[in-house]
C-alpha cells in the first residue's frame, strides 16, 4: 500500500489515530505516565511541509506512541528525478534527397529477428544461437541478475531484522570479589532469546536506495540487450564479410582459369613464331600472381570463420562454413523520426537510467543529514538450572527506540552530497554523450550507404568498360596488332575494378548492419524490467527475453 505523502489530510488522520490508539495501550494502569507536550504550532519538517497536528487526548501520549506516528509520517528527502534534455532534431540529414521511405513491415516474422530482412537461411540460424551461446551475452545477464538480486537487498531494509540465538555456558568468578554474591561459586547459564529491531524509513534513505538499485538493475538490463545486439551486428558482418571474400574467391579463380587460357594460347604463338618468350613470360607471370591472390584470401577467411565460431560459443577448431559467395543486398532500415531513437536504442535507456541511479544517491547522501531511530524489542528465557530454563519466571525482555543523529562531522556529510551531486553531473553528460553518438552513428551509416550506392552505380559501369575494352584488346592481340603488354594492362584493369566492385558489395552489408545496430535493432525502452519484475523475479521471463528487442524485424527501405 502506497504511503500518504507527508503532510497530507490522510497522513494527519492516521497519524492521529494511531497515536491516540498506541497511547492508550501503552499507558500504564498505576502509574502516569510522563507528558510530552508537543509544540502548539505546526513546524516545517525536514521535508519541507508542515507536520499534521494530532488532537491532545486527555492525558499526554508516551513517548513511544508518537514515535511510532512520526515514523508513519514519514517522507523522502532529495531530489525528484527529471529526465534530461537532449538536443534532438527533426530529421536526419543524409536522408534528405535519397528517397528512402519505410515499406510495410512484416507482421509474420520473428519478434527481434531483424536479421531476417537478409533472407539467409544460414545467418539465420547462427544469429539464434548468439542468445544463448555468446559468452560476452551471458556474462551480461549474470550481471543483470545480480543487480536485481541487490534490488531485493535494498528492499530488505523496509522490514524488520529479526536474530535468534541460545547457548550454554558455566562460570566461575573470583572468590576474592567482596560484595558480590556469586563470588567464588560455579554456575551455569542456560539462554535463549530473539531480538528484533526496525528502522523506520523517516526520511527515505531506503526508499533512495531501493529507487537506485532499480534504476541500476535496469541499466544492466539495458546494457544486456546492447551487448546481444552488438553480438549479433558483429556476426553479421563478419558472416557478410566471408560470404564477399568468398566471391572474391569466386572471381580469382574465374580470372585464374582466363589466365591459363591466355596461356596455352601465348604459349601456341610461341611455338608457331608469332609471340616471343616475353609474351609467354608475361601471361605466366600475370596468372602465378593472380594465384597468389587467391591464396592470400585464405588468411582472412580462416579469421572471419574463427571470429564467428567464437560468436557462437563454438571452439574454432571444431567450426567450418561451406564456401558460398556473397548474394545478400543491402537492406536500408528504416529510420523513423531523430526522437524516437531515444526509446529504440539500449545503450541510450542504460545511461539514461544510470541518470536515475545517480539522482537517487543524492537523497541518500541528504538523508544522512537527519537522525535515525532504531526500534529494538529483545525477548528470551534464562536460568541457572536446566529444570527451570522453560518456565515463565525465567523469561527476561527490553524493548524500546534508540533516536542517533550525528551532531557534528566537520563537512563530512556535505561532502559526500556534493560528490553525489557531482556524479549526477557526470551521468548526466555521459546520457547526453551517448544520445549524440548514437544520432552519429545513424548519420555515418546512412552516409555510408548513400555515397556507396553511388559509387556502386559508377563502380558497375567501370567494370562494364574495363570487360569491353579487355575484350577489344584481346581481338587485337590475336590479329597480332598489339603485343602481350596491352593484353596484361587491360586484364589487369578488369580485375581490379571487379575487386573493387566486391568490396564495395562487403561495404554497403557492413553499412546496412551497422544502421540496424545504429537504429537498436528492432529494441525498445518498453521491453525493460518493471518494478513488479525486478521486486517479482518469478513473474518475469528469462534475462535474456528482457534484453530481446520488440520491433518486428522485416522493415525495409524502398526507393520512392
Amino acid at each position: 500500500m502506497k504511503r500518504a505523502s507527508p503532510g497530507s489530510p490522510r497522513a494527519a488522520t492516521v497519524s492521529a489515530a494511531l497515536a491516540a490508539w498506541v497511547g492508550r495501550a501503552l499507558r500504564p494502569k498505576r502509574r502516569a505516565a510522563k507528558t510530552f507536550a508537543p509544540a502548539s504550532r505546526a513546524k516545517p519538517s525536514a521535508c519541507g511541509t508542515r507536520s499534521a497536528r494530532v488532537a491532545r487526548p486527555a492525558r499526554a501520549l508516551p513517548t513511544a506512541a508518537v514515535i511510532v506516528a512520526a515514523a508513519l509520517a514519514g517522507c523522502t528527502v532529495g531530489p525528484d528525478y527529471v529526465r534530461p534534455t537532449a538536443t534532438v532534431a527533426a530529421t536526419y540529414k543524409e536522408l534528405e534527397g535519397t528517397g528512402w521511405t519505410t515499406a510495410k513491415p512484416a507482421d509474420t516474422a520473428p519478434r527481434g529477428a531483424w536479421w531476417q530482412i537478409y533472407d539467409d537461411a544460414q545467418l539465420d540460424g547462427l544469429e539464434q544461437q548468439v542468445e544463448h551461446a555468446n559468452q560476452n551475452v551471458q556474462a551480461a545477464q549474470a550481471r543483470f541478475r545480480a543487480a536485481r538480486a541487490n534490488v531485493a537487498q535494498q528492499r530488505s531494509a523496509f522490514f524488520p531484522l529479526v536474530t535468534a540465538n541460545g547457548g550454554f555456558s558455566r562460570a566461575r568468578t573470583s572468590a576474592n570479589i567482596e560484595h558480590r554474591s556469586t563470588a567464588g561459586i560455579a554456575l551455569n547459564d542456560y539462554i535463549a532469546g530473539v531480538d528484533a529491531s526496525w528502522e523506520p524509513d523517516l526520511w527515505g534513505r531506503v526508499s533512495r536506495s531501493v529507487e537506485g538499485a532499480k534504476a541500476g538493475a535496469q541499466a544492466n538490463a539495458a546494457d544486456a540487450a546492447a551487448m546481444l545486439l552488438s553480438m549479433q551486428a558483429e556476426l553479421a558482418t563478419d558472416y557478410f564479410e566471408l560470404r564477399g571474400i568468398d566471391r572474391e574467391r569466386q572471381l580469382l579463380d574465374d580470372t585464374i582459369a582466363a589466365y591459363r587460357e591466355s596461356v596455352q594460347l601465348t604459349q601456341h604463338r610461341y611455338d608457331g613464331g608469332i609471340a616471343t618468350d616475353a609474351d609467354v613470360g608475361q601471361a605466366q607471370t600475370q596468372l602465378q600472381t593472380t594465384e597468389a591472390q587467391a591464396i592470400d584470401l585464405g588468411v582472412q577467411r580462416a579469421q572471419l570463420e574463427h571470429a564467428i565460431a567464437i560468436l557462437i560459443g563454438q571452439s574454432p577448431s571444431t567450426f567450418s562454413l561451406p564456401v558460398e559467395p556473397l548474394k545478400a543486398t543491402p537492406v536500408v532500415s528504416p529510420t523513423g523520426l531523430p526522437s524516437t531513437l531515444l526509446e529504440r536504442r539500449p545503450d541510450i535507456a542504460a545511461a539514461e537510467r544510470q541518470v536515475v541511479a545517480a539522482n537517487a544517491q543524492i537523497g541518500v547522501a541528504t538523508a544522512a543529514f537527519f537522525p535515525n531511530l532504531v526500534l529494538a524489542v529483545t525477548g528470551g528465557l534464562e536460568a541457572t538450572n536446566y529444570s527451570q530454563w522453560l518456565l515463565a519466571p525465567a523469561r527476561f525482555w527490553s524493548l524500546g527506540p534508540t533516536l542517533a543523529g550525528t551532531l557534528l562531522d566537520f563537512g563530512g556529510r556535505e561532502a559526500v552530497r556534493n560528490e553525489a551531486r557531482a556524479q549526477y553531473d557526470e551521468s548526466v553528460a555521459q546520457y547526453r554523450q551517448t544520445v549524440l553518438d548514437a544520432f552519429g552513428q545513424v548519420e555515418d551509416n546512412l552516409a555510408t550507404l548513400r555515397v556507396l550506392e553511388q559509387e556502386a552505380l559508377a563502380q558497375d559501369r567501370a567494370v562494364a568498360a574495363a570487360q569491353r575494352t579487355l575484350a577489344i584488346v584481346n581481338d587485337r592481340y590475336r590479329s597480332g596488332a598489339i603485343t602481350y603488354l596491352d593484353v596484361v594492362v587491360a586484364q589487369t584493369t578488369a580485375l581490379s575494378n571487379e575487386r573493387q566492385a566486391v568490396a564495395i558489395a562487403r561495404r554497403r552489408m557492413a553499412a546496412s548492419v551497422g544502421l540496424v545496430k545504429a537504429l537498436g535493432g528492432g529494441w525498445q525502452a518498453s521491453d525493460l524490467p518493471t518494478d513488479e519484475q525486478l521486486v517479482h523475479p518469478d513473474r518475469q521471463a528469462a534475462p535474456a527475453a528482457a534484453a530481446t528487442p520488440a520491433t518486428k524485424p522485416g522493415e525495409a527501405a524502398t526507393r520512392g
